[in-house]
């Protein structure tokens, strides 16, 4: 065959492919890529909304709400009720020596390292059916959602579902290693240490000292949960990245002034220990309110002594407690309350000491990951606000090992740790699909 002849034949064995393949190549050019189909997954949130309704006949009570403190029955019977939709969704199903549930999805790299989500069950007593139960029922509905679509990740998944987080972050401390030995002397509100509490829902306390994940060991963890604020709900936005989550002071206040017969001593003779109390929550307002920013003072509890009604109050105990981003900011704070609480002692003779019980650092949440928490909503079309946590979560210890994100879901009027807390079903779903195209895009990184 001269070189003539296999041109021809050449030329007509590519027009006659190209002709046989017209509607083969038709359908190759709409045929999606893998990032296009998986942008287009969605949960299915009547299951999520059916979850989160079952969730709540554990511990439920008299008010609407439940009463699901962790070590309680209705908390064992909770997650009992969590593993079994774990494993529906095909995750494999363990519980660590923590307490802590933990599910697991293959990827299709194994050397990969896991990405990790999930949140709490637990709850306050009298608490609602919203907080912590959302983030675990949307995560093991994202685990559902690609198991039924047939897609497979390139990294490992983990849904964890940590074990009292209502009461300390029990959990996620213990998950990271900061959870001593002599912490689980602690009682906990169900009435059993938590050491006890530990070995009631399956967990070894002997053995706490063997889980230390440490940085490196998982590519991120996403938790999503209710705001638990106002912010979203009365700006009518869908969805809150979460820039960080405050850190938190505690002060124990004592005013000294001197107990005195109510009836017999004159106004300008006494050292009221509680008018100089009364003088200090206003002024804690007002130190509070003096520099622009979104930090929170709060006086939360206050005691007079004796307590007797023909009594002058020589004693009266209270606190203080501060929370910001800026951890300087909240010791700033603290030291100008203390100042001016000296101030008001000297008008009436009275006293004030200042006992720090507990100062948090605050834990920022990671900006690549608030990035693409951001884009996965707005690649949504839905709003979004970039905003603080004021109240503890998990992800704060999560923060430590790993690049961390959190997503947070409207609170109608801003309720929380209360029987009317209450998401409205469609910002469950709205939450839901965030968390699932972040956990894709994150995969896809």
């Amino acid at each position: 065959m001269n070189r003539r002849d296999f041109s021809l034949r050449l030329a007509g064995a590519v027009g006659a492919l190209s002709l046989g393949n017209t509607r083969l190549g038709a359908e190759t050019l709409r045929r999606p890529t893998r990032t296009q189909a998986t942008s287009a997954l969605r949960v299915n949130g009547d299951r999520i909304n059916a979850h989160l309704t079952a969730l709540s006949e554990f511990g439920k009570n008299p008010y609407g709400g439940v009463s699901r403190t962790a070590y309680s029955e209705a908390d064992k019977k909770g997650r009992d009720y969590v593993i079994g939709l774990m494993r529906e969704a095909g995750l494999e199903t363990t519980i660590d020596v923590a307490g802590n549930i933990i599910g697991k999805r293959a990827g299709s790299n194994p050397a990969l390292k896991p990405l990790l989500f999930g949140s709490h069950i637990d709850s306050v007593p009298d608490g609602g059916n919203y907080d912590g139960d959302v983030g675990v029922l949307s995560s093991i509905e994202v685990a559902r959602t690609l198991k039924e679509r047939n897609v497979t990740t390139r990294h490992p998944l983990e849904i964890i579902i940590f074990q009292n987080e209502e009461g300390g972050t029990i959990g996620s401390r213990a998950f990271v290693g900061h959870l001593p030995d002599k912490d689980l002397d602690q009682v906990a509100k169900s009435g059993k240490t938590l050491r006890d509490g530990i070995r009631f829902i399956g967990g070894d306390p002997t053995k706490l000292g063997t889980l230390q994940w440490k940085t490196g060991d998982y590519a991120a963890y996403v938790e999503l949960h209710i705001e638990q604020g106002g912010t979203l709900d009365a700006e009518g936005l869908n969805i809150g990245v979460v820039e960080g989550i405050v850190g938190i002071g505690w002060w124990d206040v004592t005013i000294d002034g001197f107990g005195n017969h109510a009836g017999t001593t004159p106004m300008d003779k006494r050292r009221d220990a509680l008018m100089a109390a009364a003088k200090y929550v206003q002024m804690v307002n007002r130190v509070v309110t003096s520099e622009p920013g979104r930090q929170v003072g709060t006086v939360g509890r206050i005691q007079a002594f004796p307590g007797a009604p023909n009594v002058i109050p020589g004693q009266v105990q209270a606190t203080l407690e501060i929370r910001d981003l800026d951890q300087a900011k909240i010791v700033r704070l603290a030291k100008k309350v203390m100042d001016e609480a000296t101030k008001i002692g000297a008008e009436n003779g009275t006293t004030f000491t200042f006992k720090e019980t507990y100062l948090s650092t605050p834990a920022m949440m990671n900006t690549d990951v608030q990035k693409v928490i951001d884009s996965a909503a707005k690649g949504l079309n839905m709003t979004t606000k970039y905003l603080p946590s004021g109240a503890g979560h998990d992800a704060q210890y999560m923060a430590q090992i790993t690049p961390t994100g959190m997503i947070f879901c409207p609170s109608v009027g801003g309720v929380s740790h209360s029987p009317k807390e209450f998401t409205k079903p469609q910002d469950v779903v709205n939450g839901a699909n965030v968390l699932l195209q972040t956990m894709l895009a994150l995969d896809a990184k």
